[in-house]
């Protein structure tokens, strides 16, 4: 999934009332944390999500993929709790299943993950940790730390950076002799009514995947 998109989401007037919402995206390309799943074609996903009044929420996620060995669609479910620790400090902890459908081959892929994300203001610092991440066995984690700067009603600038690093390097590596990255983007979104659209630049310090390259998305949500 792709994890920071969903940053906006986190902290809404959703958080106090109980809604069902849906949100539509076309995007140019699929980057997940820098590393692109659909070979640097576009993709189109769907989310459903649910959140309750008392901070449980819960949802599911569809995406194109494209793995090369006829794997073309992943599907993910999540859940949480997210409640307040301070008067500006909030935090939001669940766990994530991430399945892969499209050959015989494909559930192998398939792991759990857990997470805690904290916000304050306009600043997140997210964890995520899987004890078998992609089905290799591994055990893997991601740091991540963004910031939102509104630029007008409309406008928002998101800078973002995230470490991804496997702890068991002769099950999992990024690349050879490498099992560790760190990506960065920087994204403008503009919103209107239950549109958004995002133009980003992201790069990441691994040779064997996507290069420095720009993403845009066009999005509509619905309210139920």
């Amino acid at each position: 999934m792709k994890k920071y998109w969903l940053l906006p989401l986190l902290f809404t007037p959703l958080f106090v009332n109980a809604a069902t919402s849906s949100t539509v995206t076309l995007a140019s390309d699929y980057l997940f944390n820098g590393v692109s799943q659909t070979k640097e074609d576009e993709a189109l996903q769907v989310s459903l999500d649910w959140f309750g009044k008392s901070g449980w929420y819960a949802g599911g996620w569809v995406s194109q993929v494209d793995f090369g060995d006829g794997t073309d669609l992943e599907g993910d479910l999540y859940g949480g709790y997210k409640f307040t620790l301070t008067e500006k400090l909030k935090l939001d902890v669940g766990l994530s299943q991430y399945t892969y459908h499209g050959d015989d081959v494909s559930s192998d892929y398939n792991y759990a993950e857990a997470f805690a994300k904290f916000n304050y203001g306009q600043t997140n610092l997210d964890f995520w940790y899987a004890w078998d991440y992609f089905g290799t066995g591994a055990a893997h984690g991601i740091v991540m730390l963004t910031h939102s700067i509104p630029i007008t009603d409309r406008w928002l600038l998101t800078l973002g950076v995230d470490h991804s690093m496997s702890f068991d390097s002769d099950k999992y590596e990024w690349e050879s002799g490498d099992d560790d990255y760190t990506h960065w983007h920087l994204t403008g979104t503009y919103s209107i009514s239950t549109w958004s659209f995002s133009l980003g630049y992201e790069s990441n310090d691994i040779d064997s995947y996507a290069d420095s390259t720009f993403v845009a998305s066009i999005s509509k949500t619905f309210n139920f």
